[in-house]
């Protein structure tokens, strides 16, 4: 048991891992302010009935004045969440490491929301207003119009504007604007803190023959040019095959689902111009098996990718490079713990199954691979670089 005094537990591998305990750390001002806010929200999106409202009173109790409860023994995966969470029920949703917590608040709000029950309310995903209003908006609205311009741009540099289209495209994570503004734009090539953009190039050269697999984050703008990105790597060969990895089921707020895909290539496809275009070049690749969506129960899963199952390490060790997207996908790959900051990004991924990438948004306080001088001068700078989405890192190991 973790004391109460101290926002970290440390174990054998020296760094310590992020709980939630410690009032105005990043962990805390997330269950404390961000999950309430989000029952809050959910709540008036939905016209839930008399059940939901209960449940999810009885869930806003829990978190803020409560301790863990498990989930109820009838429920289709209360076995698997015992063994994850043995240590951590009957105790505060503070002291529980807070990559753990986050992942379970999430199941519970899904079963508040009924959403694994039998009834009206199966299966209707709770977030979906938010991503649907989201890419509709007109910020994605120009967004789609620019990729008219770039149409005619070299493949090169038409590579790297698509690259930092994906990697930005994080900003838009729903979660994160529960509770913060947007940041405004910059100069996205000063915000990088770490840029492996010419190995990840280097891993797949023109007419390779690579299979990548990317592994989703956000849905709705960030999506968006994720599936542009692919497209570009089907259509100038960068690679012959993607596997797109999706959640299973709603997780976190703006996690991508296979629905989350389908309205994305509808909003390319009905849009006019280079957006229809490379809607319907996915549309067919979807038909073809070049682009393909799979899904696993891991990605809903509070462990580190470092516990992933043999059937998931055997998907990503068939692709020549893995591409993870987004915050949440950087704290399972690298260890959700406060590593020195200039630990070895090489090092931390070396079990994974072979080259790996991660294209990120920084809005958490785990980071590694980062030189000393360049930590020294985001130091300098007084500002939140490590949570507040300003900055952002391309990191590749091969």
């Amino acid at each position: 048991m973790t004391e109460k005094t101290s926002h970290v537990s440390g174990d054998a591998t020296g760094a310590p891992v992020v709980l939630s305990n410690e009032p105005g750390s990043f962990a805390w001002g997330v269950l404390a302010k961000r999950h309430p806010a989000l029952i809050q929200q959910v709540r008036d999106v939905f016209p839930y009935g008399r059940q939901q409202h209960e449940a999810l009173d009885a869930l806003l109790d829990e978190i803020t004045n409560g301790v863990i409860e498990p989930l109820a023994p009838g429920e289709h995966d209360s076995e698997r969440w015992a063994d994850w969470g043995q240590e951590h029920f009957g105790r505060s949703w503070y002291d529980a490491p807070f990559l753990w917590a986050e992942s379970y608040f999430y199941r519970r709000l899904l079963g508040a929301v009924a959403y694994f029950g039998t009834g009206p309310w199966q299966g209707v995903d709770p977030f979906a207003p938010f991503k649907r209003a989201e890419l509709h908006g007109e910020a994605v609205e120009e967004e789609l119009r620019a990729l008219d311009a770039l149409a005619s741009v070299p493949p090169d540099e038409r590579a790297a504007a698509l690259l930092h289209a994906s990697l930005w495209g994080n900003r838009a994570d729903l979660g994160f604007r529960v509770s913060a503004r947007e940041p405004a734009h910059g100069d996205a090539a000063s915000a990088l803190v770490a840029d492996d953009s010419t190995v990840l190039w280097q891993l797949l050269p023109v007419g390779g023959s690579s299979t990548v697999a990317v592994v989703a984050d956000n849905a709705g703008r960030e999506l968006t040019p994720d599936l542009i990105l692919i497209d570009h790597l089907l259509e100038q060969r960068h690679a012959e095959q993607v596997v797109l990895h999706l959640k299973p089921y709603p997780y976190y707020v703006s996690d991508a689902m296979t629905a989350d895909v389908v309205d994305c290539l509808r909003r390319l496809t009905e849009a006019p111009g280079e957006a229809s275009a490379i809607g319907g070049r996915l549309w067919k690749a979807m038909a073809a098996g070049s682009l393909e969506v799979r899904t696993h129960p891991f990605f809903c899963a509070p462990l580190p990718y470092e516990q992933m199952p043999e059937d998931l390490r055997g998907e990503f060790e068939k692709a020549t490079l893995t591409i993870l997207k987004g915050d949440l996908n950087y704290r399972r790959l690298v260890g959700d713990r406060l590593w020195d900051v200039t630990a070895s990004f090489a090092d931390l991924t070396a079990y994974f199954p072979g080259a790996v990438a991660a294209l990120r948004t920084l809005k958490s306080d785990v980071i590694v691979g980062l030189e000393q001088e360049a930590l020294d001068a985001l130091e300098r700078s007084g500002a939140a670089w490590r949570t507040s989405g300003t900055h952002a890192l391309i990191q590749a190991r091969r």
